[in-house]
Protein backbone atom coordinates (compact mmCIF):
# COMPACT_ATOMS: atom_id res chain seq x y z
CA UNK A 1 0.00 0.00 0.00
CA UNK A 2 1.26 3.48 -0.85
CA UNK A 3 1.27 6.10 1.86
CA UNK A 4 1.23 9.82 1.25
CA UNK A 5 3.60 12.06 3.12
CA UNK A 6 1.61 14.17 5.60
CA UNK A 7 1.08 17.72 4.39
CA UNK A 8 2.41 20.57 6.54
CA UNK A 9 0.10 21.33 9.42
CA UNK A 10 -0.97 24.62 7.91
CA UNK A 11 -2.38 22.77 4.89
CA UNK A 12 -4.24 20.12 6.83
CA UNK A 13 -7.97 20.49 7.31
CA UNK A 14 -8.70 22.35 10.50
CA UNK A 15 -10.39 20.04 12.99
CA UNK A 16 -13.95 21.08 13.81
CA UNK A 17 -15.11 20.96 17.37
CA UNK A 18 -17.90 18.70 18.53
CA UNK A 19 -21.09 20.74 18.67
CA UNK A 20 -22.55 19.01 21.72
CA UNK A 21 -20.42 18.18 24.73
CA UNK A 22 -21.29 15.47 27.25
CA UNK A 23 -22.83 16.61 30.49
CA UNK A 24 -20.45 17.01 33.45
CA UNK A 25 -20.11 13.96 35.68
CA UNK A 26 -21.86 14.53 39.05
CA UNK A 27 -19.32 14.39 41.89
CA UNK A 28 -21.58 12.22 44.06
CA UNK A 29 -21.49 9.32 41.55
CA UNK A 30 -18.05 8.22 42.73
CA UNK A 31 -19.09 8.14 46.39
CA UNK A 32 -22.32 6.33 45.55
CA UNK A 33 -20.47 3.55 43.72
CA UNK A 34 -18.05 3.06 46.62
CA UNK A 35 -20.85 3.00 49.18
CA UNK A 36 -22.85 0.44 47.17
CA UNK A 37 -19.83 -1.89 46.95
CA UNK A 38 -19.29 -1.79 50.71
CA UNK A 39 -23.00 -2.14 51.43
CA UNK A 40 -23.10 -5.30 49.30
CA UNK A 41 -20.40 -6.85 51.49
CA UNK A 42 -22.27 -5.87 54.66
CA UNK A 43 -25.46 -7.40 53.26
CA UNK A 44 -23.65 -10.68 52.61
CA UNK A 45 -22.31 -10.73 56.18
CA UNK A 46 -25.79 -9.96 57.52
CA UNK A 47 -27.25 -12.84 55.50
CA UNK A 48 -24.59 -15.15 56.91
CA UNK A 49 -25.50 -14.06 60.45
CA UNK A 50 -29.23 -14.55 59.79
CA UNK A 51 -28.45 -18.01 58.44
CA UNK A 52 -27.14 -19.12 61.86
CA UNK A 53 -23.56 -18.34 60.95
CA UNK A 54 -22.65 -17.20 64.45
CA UNK A 55 -24.46 -20.09 66.15
CA UNK A 56 -22.61 -22.61 63.98
CA UNK A 57 -19.28 -21.08 65.02
CA UNK A 58 -19.99 -22.28 68.57
CA UNK A 59 -20.62 -25.89 67.46
CA UNK A 60 -17.04 -26.98 67.98
CA UNK A 61 -14.00 -26.99 65.66
CA UNK A 62 -15.88 -28.55 62.73
CA UNK A 63 -18.71 -26.03 63.00
CA UNK A 64 -16.25 -23.13 63.36
CA UNK A 65 -14.30 -24.09 60.23
CA UNK A 66 -17.42 -24.80 58.18
CA UNK A 67 -19.12 -21.57 59.17
CA UNK A 68 -16.05 -19.45 58.43
CA UNK A 69 -15.74 -21.33 55.14
CA UNK A 70 -19.30 -20.34 54.28
CA UNK A 71 -18.59 -16.70 55.11
CA UNK A 72 -15.39 -16.56 53.06
CA UNK A 73 -17.16 -18.21 50.13
CA UNK A 74 -20.06 -15.76 50.27
CA UNK A 75 -17.78 -12.72 50.37
CA UNK A 76 -15.63 -14.19 47.59
CA UNK A 77 -18.70 -14.64 45.38
CA UNK A 78 -19.90 -11.12 46.15
CA UNK A 79 -16.50 -9.60 45.37
CA UNK A 80 -16.42 -11.57 42.13
CA UNK A 81 -19.70 -9.92 41.12
CA UNK A 82 -18.36 -6.51 42.19
CA UNK A 83 -15.29 -7.19 40.05
CA UNK A 84 -17.43 -8.00 37.01
CA UNK A 85 -19.63 -4.96 37.61
CA UNK A 86 -16.63 -2.60 37.89
CA UNK A 87 -15.45 -3.63 34.43
CA UNK A 88 -18.87 -3.71 32.77
CA UNK A 89 -18.23 -0.22 31.32
CA UNK A 90 -21.21 1.23 33.19
CA UNK A 91 -21.06 4.96 32.31
CA UNK A 92 -21.76 6.05 35.91
CA UNK A 93 -18.77 4.04 37.14
CA UNK A 94 -16.40 4.60 34.22
CA UNK A 95 -16.88 8.36 34.15
CA UNK A 96 -16.45 8.60 37.93
CA UNK A 97 -13.21 6.64 38.18
CA UNK A 98 -11.67 6.29 34.71
CA UNK A 99 -10.55 3.00 33.25
CA UNK A 100 -7.01 3.07 34.63
CA UNK A 101 -8.21 3.41 38.24
CA UNK A 102 -11.00 0.91 37.63
CA UNK A 103 -8.44 -1.56 36.30
CA UNK A 104 -6.37 -1.21 39.47
CA UNK A 105 -9.43 -1.64 41.70
CA UNK A 106 -10.65 -4.53 39.56
CA UNK A 107 -7.31 -6.28 40.02
CA UNK A 108 -7.27 -5.62 43.79
CA UNK A 109 -10.83 -6.88 44.25
CA UNK A 110 -10.04 -9.89 42.07
CA UNK A 111 -7.05 -10.94 44.16
CA UNK A 112 -9.07 -10.58 47.38
CA UNK A 113 -11.91 -12.59 45.87
CA UNK A 114 -9.58 -15.38 44.78
CA UNK A 115 -7.77 -15.50 48.13
CA UNK A 116 -11.12 -15.77 49.93
CA UNK A 117 -12.13 -18.51 47.47
CA UNK A 118 -9.01 -20.47 48.43
CA UNK A 119 -9.84 -19.90 52.11
CA UNK A 120 -13.40 -21.10 51.46
CA UNK A 121 -12.17 -24.33 49.88
CA UNK A 122 -9.62 -25.00 52.63
CA UNK A 123 -11.95 -24.20 55.54
CA UNK A 124 -14.91 -26.18 54.17
CA UNK A 125 -12.81 -29.26 53.46
CA UNK A 126 -11.14 -29.05 56.89
CA UNK A 127 -14.51 -28.66 58.62
CA UNK A 128 -16.08 -31.58 56.71
CA UNK A 129 -13.04 -33.75 57.42
CA UNK A 130 -13.42 -33.19 61.17
CA UNK A 131 -17.19 -33.69 61.02
CA UNK A 132 -17.06 -36.95 59.05
CA UNK A 133 -13.89 -38.31 60.71
CA UNK A 134 -12.21 -39.02 57.37
CA UNK A 135 -8.81 -38.16 55.98
CA UNK A 136 -8.56 -35.05 53.83
CA UNK A 137 -8.11 -36.80 50.48
CA UNK A 138 -11.14 -39.07 50.92
CA UNK A 139 -13.28 -36.15 52.09
CA UNK A 140 -12.17 -34.03 49.14
CA UNK A 141 -13.04 -36.81 46.68
CA UNK A 142 -16.41 -37.33 48.34
CA UNK A 143 -17.30 -33.62 48.20
CA UNK A 144 -16.27 -33.25 44.56
CA UNK A 145 -18.07 -36.35 43.31
CA UNK A 146 -21.26 -36.40 45.41
CA UNK A 147 -22.22 -32.76 46.12
CA UNK A 148 -24.39 -31.02 43.53
CA UNK A 149 -22.57 -28.72 41.12
CA UNK A 150 -19.13 -29.44 42.59
CA UNK A 151 -17.53 -30.57 39.32
CA UNK A 152 -18.66 -27.30 37.76
CA UNK A 153 -17.34 -25.44 40.82
CA UNK A 154 -13.94 -27.08 40.34
CA UNK A 155 -13.93 -25.99 36.70
CA UNK A 156 -14.92 -22.47 37.80
CA UNK A 157 -12.04 -22.38 40.30
CA UNK A 158 -9.56 -23.47 37.62
CA UNK A 159 -10.83 -20.80 35.22
CA UNK A 160 -10.50 -18.11 37.89
CA UNK A 161 -7.04 -19.39 38.85
CA UNK A 162 -5.96 -19.00 35.21
CA UNK A 163 -7.19 -15.41 35.19
CA UNK A 164 -5.43 -14.60 38.48
CA UNK A 165 -2.12 -16.17 37.42
CA UNK A 166 -2.08 -14.22 34.16
CA UNK A 167 -2.88 -11.02 36.07
CA UNK A 168 0.33 -11.17 38.09
CA UNK A 169 2.75 -8.49 36.89
CA UNK A 170 5.48 -10.97 35.94
CA UNK A 171 3.03 -12.97 33.82
CA UNK A 172 1.63 -9.88 32.11
CA UNK A 173 5.12 -8.95 30.94
CA UNK A 174 5.42 -12.22 29.01
CA UNK A 175 1.99 -12.01 27.34
CA UNK A 176 0.82 -9.96 24.41
CA UNK A 177 -2.12 -7.71 25.17
CA UNK A 178 -4.31 -9.70 22.77
CA UNK A 179 -3.48 -13.02 24.51
CA UNK A 180 -3.99 -11.57 27.97
CA UNK A 181 -7.35 -10.10 26.99
CA UNK A 182 -8.54 -13.44 25.58
CA UNK A 183 -7.47 -15.35 28.70
CA UNK A 184 -9.19 -12.76 30.89
CA UNK A 185 -12.54 -13.69 29.38
CA UNK A 186 -12.34 -16.92 31.42
CA UNK A 187 -13.43 -14.82 34.40
CA UNK A 188 -16.93 -14.80 32.92
CA UNK A 189 -16.71 -18.59 32.51
CA UNK A 190 -15.74 -18.89 36.17
CA UNK A 191 -18.68 -16.76 37.30
CA UNK A 192 -21.14 -18.77 35.21
CA UNK A 193 -19.85 -22.18 36.30
CA UNK A 194 -19.97 -21.24 39.99
CA UNK A 195 -23.71 -20.54 39.98
CA UNK A 196 -25.02 -24.17 40.02
CA UNK A 197 -22.86 -25.03 43.05
CA UNK A 198 -24.26 -22.08 44.99
CA UNK A 199 -27.85 -22.90 44.02
CA UNK A 200 -27.74 -26.63 44.71
CA UNK A 201 -25.53 -26.82 47.81
CA UNK A 202 -25.21 -23.30 49.24
CA UNK A 203 -26.97 -23.08 52.58
CA UNK A 204 -28.05 -19.50 51.91
CA UNK A 205 -29.74 -20.43 48.64
CA UNK A 206 -31.46 -23.52 50.01
CA UNK A 207 -32.73 -22.13 53.32
CA UNK A 208 -33.26 -18.36 52.96
CA UNK A 209 -35.73 -16.66 50.63
CA UNK A 210 -34.18 -13.26 51.31
CA UNK A 211 -30.72 -14.57 50.43
CA UNK A 212 -32.00 -16.12 47.22
CA UNK A 213 -33.57 -12.78 46.28
CA UNK A 214 -30.32 -10.93 46.95
CA UNK A 215 -28.10 -13.34 45.03
CA UNK A 216 -30.40 -13.72 42.03
CA UNK A 217 -30.76 -9.93 41.89
CA UNK A 218 -26.98 -9.46 42.08
CA UNK A 219 -26.33 -11.97 39.31
CA UNK A 220 -29.08 -10.39 37.23
CA UNK A 221 -27.69 -6.88 37.61
CA UNK A 222 -24.13 -7.99 36.78
CA UNK A 223 -25.30 -9.95 33.75
CA UNK A 224 -27.58 -7.15 32.57
CA UNK A 225 -24.86 -4.50 32.91
CA UNK A 226 -22.37 -6.66 31.01
CA UNK A 227 -24.78 -7.41 28.16
CA UNK A 228 -25.97 -3.81 27.92
CA UNK A 229 -22.70 -1.90 28.17
CA UNK A 230 -20.14 -4.40 26.87
CA UNK A 231 -22.21 -5.72 23.95
CA UNK A 232 -25.46 -3.90 23.13
CA UNK A 233 -24.23 -0.30 23.44
CA UNK A 234 -21.03 -0.84 21.36
CA UNK A 235 -23.02 -2.65 18.66
CA UNK A 236 -25.59 0.16 18.57
CA UNK A 237 -22.92 2.87 18.31
CA UNK A 238 -21.04 0.92 15.65
CA UNK A 239 -24.15 0.61 13.50
CA UNK A 240 -25.33 4.16 14.15
CA UNK A 241 -22.08 5.95 13.35
CA UNK A 242 -20.75 3.66 10.58
CA UNK A 243 -17.05 4.40 11.11
CA UNK A 244 -14.68 3.52 8.25
CA UNK A 245 -10.99 4.10 7.57
CA UNK A 246 -10.44 7.17 5.39
CA UNK A 247 -6.68 7.46 5.33
CA UNK A 248 -3.51 6.03 6.86
CA UNK A 249 -0.57 8.39 7.47
CA UNK A 250 2.98 7.73 8.64
CA UNK A 251 3.80 10.29 11.34
CA UNK A 252 7.21 9.17 12.63
CA UNK A 253 9.29 5.97 12.76
CA UNK A 254 6.85 3.20 13.75
CA UNK A 255 4.00 5.68 14.37
CA UNK A 256 0.83 5.60 12.28
CA UNK A 257 -2.21 7.87 12.19
CA UNK A 258 -5.59 6.58 11.05
CA UNK A 259 -8.29 9.01 9.97
CA UNK A 260 -11.80 7.63 10.52
CA UNK A 261 -14.96 8.94 8.93
CA UNK A 262 -18.50 8.42 10.14
CA UNK A 263 -21.94 9.92 10.46
CA UNK A 264 -23.64 11.77 13.30
CA UNK A 265 -20.43 11.83 15.33
CA UNK A 266 -21.66 15.05 16.96
CA UNK A 267 -24.14 12.77 18.77
CA UNK A 268 -21.35 10.70 20.28
CA UNK A 269 -20.60 11.73 23.93
CA UNK A 270 -16.85 12.07 23.44
CA UNK A 271 -14.33 14.60 24.74
CA UNK A 272 -10.79 15.40 23.68
CA UNK A 273 -8.39 13.27 25.73
CA UNK A 274 -10.59 10.15 25.71
CA UNK A 275 -10.01 6.85 23.96
CA UNK A 276 -11.98 4.11 22.26
CA UNK A 277 -11.53 0.37 21.90
CA UNK A 278 -11.36 -0.19 18.14
CA UNK A 279 -11.88 -3.37 16.14
CA UNK A 280 -10.90 -3.02 12.49
CA UNK A 281 -12.99 -5.42 10.42
CA UNK A 282 -10.27 -6.27 7.90
CA UNK A 283 -9.93 -10.02 8.31
CA UNK A 284 -8.57 -12.55 10.85
CA UNK A 285 -8.09 -11.05 14.31
CA UNK A 286 -10.84 -8.47 13.88
CA UNK A 287 -12.52 -9.57 17.13
CA UNK A 288 -9.59 -8.43 19.28
CA UNK A 289 -10.09 -4.85 20.37
CA UNK A 290 -7.27 -2.39 21.08
CA UNK A 291 -7.52 0.92 22.99
CA UNK A 292 -6.34 4.04 21.13
CA UNK A 293 -6.59 7.65 22.27
CA UNK A 294 -7.93 10.32 19.98
CA UNK A 295 -5.01 12.38 18.67
CA UNK A 296 -7.16 15.32 17.58
CA UNK A 297 -10.24 17.01 18.92
CA UNK A 298 -13.28 15.02 17.69
CA UNK A 299 -15.17 16.44 14.71
CA UNK A 300 -18.81 15.92 13.65
CA UNK A 301 -17.74 13.63 10.79
CA UNK A 302 -14.22 12.53 11.66
CA UNK A 303 -12.08 10.96 14.39
CA UNK A 304 -8.32 10.56 14.40
CA UNK A 305 -6.19 8.02 16.26
CA UNK A 306 -2.44 7.62 16.36
CA UNK A 307 -0.48 4.65 17.69
CA UNK A 308 3.02 3.24 17.82
CA UNK A 309 3.62 -0.32 16.65
CA UNK A 310 3.94 -2.22 19.95
CA UNK A 311 1.87 -5.38 19.38
CA UNK A 312 -0.18 -7.26 16.84
CA UNK A 313 -3.10 -4.86 17.06
CA UNK A 314 -1.15 -1.62 16.68
CA UNK A 315 1.18 -3.10 14.03
CA UNK A 316 -1.74 -3.93 11.76
CA UNK A 317 -2.79 -0.26 11.64
CA UNK A 318 -0.16 0.39 8.97
CA UNK A 319 -1.77 -2.26 6.74
CA UNK A 320 -5.30 -0.87 6.91
CA UNK A 321 -6.95 0.14 3.66
CA UNK A 322 -9.38 3.01 3.12
CA UNK A 323 -12.95 1.81 3.38
CA UNK A 324 -12.25 -0.74 6.12
CA UNK A 325 -15.20 -0.81 8.51
CA UNK A 326 -14.58 -0.19 12.20
CA UNK A 327 -16.40 -1.46 15.29
CA UNK A 328 -16.08 0.91 18.23
CA UNK A 329 -16.50 0.65 21.99
CA UNK A 330 -16.39 3.77 24.12
CA UNK A 331 -15.55 6.56 24.63
CA UNK A 332 -13.66 5.98 27.86
CA UNK A 333 -11.24 7.86 30.07
CA UNK A 334 -11.09 10.89 32.37
CA UNK A 335 -8.03 12.67 30.95
CA UNK A 336 -10.27 15.53 29.89
CA UNK A 337 -10.85 19.19 30.61
CA UNK A 338 -13.80 18.20 32.80
CA UNK A 339 -11.44 17.45 35.69
CA UNK A 340 -9.69 20.83 35.51
CA UNK A 341 -9.86 22.93 38.69
CA UNK A 342 -7.68 25.98 37.86
CA UNK A 343 -7.52 28.34 34.89
CA UNK A 344 -3.96 27.29 33.92
CA UNK A 345 -2.86 24.08 32.23
CA UNK A 346 0.56 22.48 31.82
CA UNK A 347 1.11 19.23 29.92
CA UNK A 348 3.91 16.69 30.11
CA UNK A 349 4.12 14.00 27.43
CA UNK A 350 6.59 11.26 26.55
CA UNK A 351 6.68 9.35 23.26
CA UNK A 352 3.31 8.30 21.92
CA UNK A 353 1.75 9.67 25.13
CA UNK A 354 1.46 12.94 23.22
CA UNK A 355 -1.71 11.70 21.48
CA UNK A 356 -4.39 12.57 24.08
CA UNK A 357 -2.54 15.75 25.08
CA UNK A 358 -2.37 16.84 21.43
CA UNK A 359 -6.18 16.55 21.31
CA UNK A 360 -6.53 18.42 24.59
CA UNK A 361 -4.21 21.18 23.38
CA UNK A 362 -6.44 21.76 20.38
CA UNK A 363 -9.62 21.57 22.43
CA UNK A 364 -8.38 23.72 25.33
CA UNK A 365 -6.51 26.77 23.98
CA UNK A 366 -6.08 27.96 27.59
CA UNK A 367 -3.07 25.64 27.97
CA UNK A 368 0.13 27.55 28.72
CA UNK A 369 2.96 24.98 28.68
CA UNK A 370 3.64 21.70 26.85
CA UNK A 371 6.77 19.69 27.65
CA UNK A 372 7.45 16.84 25.25
CA UNK A 373 10.06 14.18 26.04
CA UNK A 374 11.39 12.22 23.04
CA UNK A 375 14.56 10.38 22.06
CA UNK A 376 15.32 12.60 19.07
CA UNK A 377 13.72 15.31 16.95
CA UNK A 378 12.79 12.63 14.39
CA UNK A 379 10.78 10.84 17.09
CA UNK A 380 8.67 13.92 17.88
CA UNK A 381 5.14 13.06 16.73
CA UNK A 382 2.97 15.90 15.36
CA UNK A 383 5.91 18.30 15.44
CA UNK A 384 4.50 20.70 12.83
CA UNK A 385 1.01 20.57 14.33
CA UNK A 386 2.28 21.18 17.85
CA UNK A 387 4.35 24.16 16.73
CA UNK A 388 1.40 25.58 14.81
CA UNK A 389 -0.90 25.19 17.85
CA UNK A 390 1.82 26.68 20.04
CA UNK A 391 1.95 29.80 17.89
CA UNK A 392 -1.83 30.00 17.55
CA UNK A 393 -2.58 29.76 21.27
CA UNK A 394 0.63 31.17 22.75
CA UNK A 395 1.69 27.90 24.37
CA UNK A 396 5.29 27.54 25.57
CA UNK A 397 6.55 24.37 23.83
CA UNK A 398 9.62 22.55 25.18
CA UNK A 399 11.26 19.50 23.59
CA UNK A 400 13.43 17.43 25.93
CA UNK A 401 15.47 15.23 23.60
CA UNK A 402 18.00 12.48 24.16
CA UNK A 403 18.37 8.96 25.55
CA UNK A 404 17.06 7.94 28.94
CA UNK A 405 19.03 9.22 31.91
CA UNK A 406 21.01 6.36 33.39
CA UNK A 407 21.70 5.68 37.04
CA UNK A 408 18.42 6.95 38.47
CA UNK A 409 14.70 6.76 37.78
CA UNK A 410 14.00 10.07 36.08
CA UNK A 411 11.70 11.65 33.57
CA UNK A 412 14.59 13.68 32.16
CA UNK A 413 16.98 12.83 29.28
CA UNK A 414 20.68 12.17 29.73
CA UNK A 415 21.54 15.74 28.75
CA UNK A 416 19.66 17.12 31.77
CA UNK A 417 21.61 15.11 34.34
CA UNK A 418 22.61 18.26 36.22
CA UNK A 419 18.94 18.97 37.03
CA UNK A 420 16.99 17.24 39.72
CA UNK A 421 13.58 16.02 38.58
CA UNK A 422 11.60 18.52 40.67
CA UNK A 423 13.90 21.46 39.87
CA UNK A 424 13.43 20.76 36.16
CA UNK A 425 9.66 20.98 36.64
CA UNK A 426 9.98 24.30 38.45
CA UNK A 427 12.26 25.74 35.73
CA UNK A 428 10.01 24.69 32.88
CA UNK A 429 6.76 25.66 34.61
CA UNK A 430 7.34 28.39 37.20
CA UNK A 431 4.58 28.44 39.82
CA UNK A 432 3.60 24.86 39.00
CA UNK A 433 1.32 24.66 42.05
CA UNK A 434 -1.08 27.09 40.33
CA UNK A 435 -1.55 24.78 37.33
CA UNK A 436 -3.61 21.77 36.40
CA UNK A 437 -1.06 19.28 35.09
CA UNK A 438 -1.85 16.57 32.53
CA UNK A 439 0.63 13.71 32.17
CA UNK A 440 0.76 10.84 29.67
CA UNK A 441 3.52 8.43 28.63
CA UNK A 442 5.10 5.05 29.46
CA UNK A 443 4.49 3.76 32.98
CA UNK A 444 8.05 4.11 34.34
CA UNK A 445 8.36 7.62 32.93
CA UNK A 446 5.00 8.58 34.41
CA UNK A 447 6.03 7.22 37.81
CA UNK A 448 9.09 9.47 37.81
CA UNK A 449 7.14 12.43 36.39
CA UNK A 450 4.36 12.18 38.98
CA UNK A 451 6.89 11.79 41.81
CA UNK A 452 8.61 14.98 40.67
CA UNK A 453 5.31 16.86 40.47
CA UNK A 454 4.33 15.75 43.97
CA UNK A 455 7.73 16.87 45.25
CA UNK A 456 7.02 20.38 43.95
CA UNK A 457 3.93 20.58 46.15
CA UNK A 458 1.36 20.22 43.37
CA UNK A 459 -2.06 19.52 44.97
CA UNK A 460 -3.22 15.96 44.18
CA UNK A 461 -6.50 17.09 42.62
CA UNK A 462 -4.53 19.14 40.05
CA UNK A 463 -2.59 16.14 38.73
CA UNK A 464 -4.39 14.33 35.92
CA UNK A 465 -3.07 11.12 34.40
CA UNK A 466 -4.37 8.05 32.63
CA UNK A 467 -2.47 4.82 32.14
CA UNK A 468 -3.15 2.17 29.55
CA UNK A 469 -1.23 -0.66 31.21
CA UNK A 470 -3.09 -3.97 31.63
Amino acid sequence: MTYRVPAPAANRPRTMHVRRRPRPTPAWWRDAVGVLCWVSVLVVVALWVSGRGLQTVADGPAGLLTSLGRLSGLIAANLLLVQVFLMARVPMIERSYGQDELTRRHRLVGFWSFNLLLAHIALILAGYTLRDHRNLLRETWSVVTTYGGMLLAVAASLALALVVLTSVKAARKTLRYESWHLLHLYAYVGVGLSVPHEIWTGADFTTSRVARLYWWSSYGVALGATLLYRIALPVWRTLRHGLTVREVIREAPGVVTVLLGGRKLHRMPVRAGQYFVFRFLDGPGWSRGNPYSLSASPAPDRLRVTAKAAGDGSSRLARLRPGTRVAVEGPYGRLTAESQVTDRVAMFACGIGITPLRALLEDRPGAEVLVYRARSLADVVFREELEQLSRRYGVALHYLLGPRLRGRESWLPEGARSWSDEDAVRRLVPGIARYDVYVCGPDRWMDAMCAALRATGLPPNQLHQERFSW
